[in-house]
């Protein structure tokens, strides 16, 4: 099968289009024909830090159909439509096929297209966590958005207005109407307007790749609020935990997410997203063997939503 292979002592070219051996399930996993992959900040985060996933191959967010199953699978049978998320289980999905245990897949519904629902793991479900399990979501709520351009803060903001919040999103200028678009109340172009130096107060603050000082984001918040930092450079995320904890005293609360891949929460946003609740929003395609090109635009970090990957057709 194809697939993109990291050779991680390779400088001038880490990411190779070339044909690997087709994986086979054992009994607890079952094989996925791929249709696309998205991609993900973790993908190249990965790689910087060289960090070298199962097999050599990237990919997490992958949506497809079921080729075959080990014996002791029971959620799923050949030919069944799924969507999934590898983080937490080797990655592989930037290739032909890619295997997978049944905990790591939820089903797509039909009339879902396959780029949509591959839109879904990562992104959606670490905006999820984000809101709801660390930031204590609640309607009415002022919260602040920052990064919501990319792939988690476009679900951000969606997931935020579907809880009923009073969202101010914080992007460069050429995003500023899709933040209104997808339910922003207001709107900080961040090129020109520092939002920590404001009088504002924030009950719930999302910052998504946020390189804005803690201390600037604590001023902002409420009393009792809560902010959350998701994704990051290894010593954004070593900050956030140290000194966040320093700095979570009195009613605010500094936090940060790890997210991990959870089949409820997956199941969760594709019910949204069936119902018309949140929506994809997809900046651009590419075709399997041009992975290395999509990665080198995701990592300049400037996306306007989620960046395909299409493996089939």
């Amino acid at each position: 099968m194809k697939a993109i292979v990291y050779h991680k002592k390779d400088p001038s070219d880490k990411l190779i289009y070339c044909d690997v051996e087709k994986p086979r399930p054992n009994d607890n996993e079952v094989l996925i024909k791929i249709v696309c992959a998205s991609l993900n900040a973790a993908d190249y985060r990965s790689m910087k830090m060289g960090i070298t996933p199962k097999k050599k191959i990237f990919g997490s967010a992958i949506a497809g159909k079921i080729e075959s199953v080990g014996k002791n699978i029971q959620q799923f049978k050949p030919g069944d439509e799924v969507l999934g998320d590898l983080s937490d289980f080797g990655f592989g999905g930037l290739a032909e096929y890619a295997l997978a245990p049944e905990k790591a897949l939820v089903l797509k519904p039909a009339k879902i297209l396959f780029e949509e629902a591959v839109t879904l793991p990562v992104a959606a479900t670490t905006a999820l966590k984000a809101l709801r399990d660390k930031g204590n979501i609640q309607k009415e709520l002022k919260m602040l958005i920052v990064g919501a351009a990319g792939g988690v803060g476009t679900f951000a903001v969606q997931l935020a207005k579907y809880y009923g919040t009073i969202i101010t999103a914080v992007c460069g200028t050429k995003n500023m109407e899709q933040a209104r678009a997808l339910g922003a109340d207001h709107v900080i172009d961040y090129t020109k307007e520092d939002f920590t130096k404001s009088n504002e107060r924030y009950d719930l603050i999302v910052a998504i790749n946020g390189t804005y000082p803690l201390l600037g984001y604590r001023k902002i918040l409420s009393s009792n609020g809560i902010y959350v930092m998701v994704g990051g450079g290894l010593l954004q995320v070593m900050k956030s935990i140290f000194f966040g904890w320093l700095l979570s005293f009195g009613k605010k609360k500094m936090r940060y997410l790890s997210a991990k891949a959870n089949q409820k929460d997956l199941d969760f946003v594709v019910k949204l997203l069936e119902n018309h609740k949140i929506k994809p929003v997809i900046e651009k395609r590419y075709s399997l063997d041009r992975t290395a090109e999509a990665m080198d635009y995701l990592s300049e970090g400037h996306a306007q939503g989620k960046v395909i990957i299409t493996v089939e057709g």
